[in-house]
């Protein structure tokens, strides 16, 4: 059966995410090579943290077109653990046009601060969506658990952009702390203003790309 590329399917070295649906997780993905209705991914080692998924789990994958966003189903066939990771999804059906727009993140990095409590901390971003941001600080004080409740400022080109959020997970390297959080307050302009930048950050990436 034929399938066409950024249709069908993700096309073979653009970005994707694939979020296991039955945890709410949602992970960065390069996708290497597209085959007879198997996908190979291999997720962003930032967003690898310990076993995110197993064989037989079910997951959405999602990429951008020029038309919008677009989803197809899958289950996990293997997981490849180490240094270079790797997924193996089988495709289980059609791919559909999506109107989940919070789930294409562009990988940029832009300065941000968060507020734990009255503890203020500065990091920079390490992806944003309008769904939320995975950022790095500098540690202070006492980690965030996941649900910790998080208001952070994303210093944007066009200005700073303010949002309440809550902790997801939070990975900790030496004295860098690497938080992913979940926007739970966000205005549509931010929205907005937040998709801009995630479509000029994917332009980017794909000028790199075809250099």
């Amino acid at each position: 059966m034929n399938s066409v590329p950024g249709v069908d399917h993700p096309a073979e070295q653009s970005e994707a995410d694939i979020r296991l649906t039955s945890a709410n997780v949602s992970v960065s993905a390069r996708v290497e090579v597209v085959h007879e209705g198997v996908i190979s991914v291999r997720p962003s080692a930032g967003d690898f943290v310990g076993p995110v998924v197993a064989p037989g789990d079910v997951v959405e994958v999602y990429w951008i077109t020029p038309d919008g966003h677009r989803a197809l189903p899958a289950e996990v066939l293997g997981v490849e653990t180490g240094a270079a990771a790797r997924w193996r999804l089988t495709i289980t059906g059609p791919a559909e046009h999506s109107q989940r727009r919070d789930t294409v993140r562009g990988r940029f990095t832009v300065p941000v601060t968060a507020d734990v409590a009255g503890v203020e901390l500065t990091g920079e971003t390490m992806d944003l969506s309008e769904g939320g941001t995975r950022a790095s600080f500098e540690g202070f004080g006492l980690a965030p658990e996941a649900g910790t409740r998080i208001s952070v400022v994303v210093a944007l080109d066009d200005g700073p952009l303010r949002a309440a959020g809550e902790v997801v997970r939070l990975q900790t390297r030496g004295s860098r702390w690497t938080v992913s959080i979940t926007f739970q307050q966000i205005e549509e302009k931010d929205q907005d203003r937040i998709r801009r930048r995630v479509f000029q950050a994917l332009r980017e990436e794909r000028a790199r790309l075809a250099d």
